[in-house]
């Protein structure tokens, strides 16, 4: 029983990973968006 629990926390899911990719990639483009904004408005 232990070791079924165990392995199935190890294994992921494809859609999982999937969602974990597009969320971490979302991020980034906020994070970038912000910042290029910022520039722009410091520069304009």
């Amino acid at each position: 029983m232990k070791k079924k629990e165990k392995t199935a926390k190890r294994q992921y899911d494809k859609g999982e990973i999937f969602v974990k990719i597009m969320a971490g990639v979302l991020a980034l483009l906020m994070v970038a968006g912000t910042g290029v904004t910022l520039v722009y408005a410091l520069m304009a």
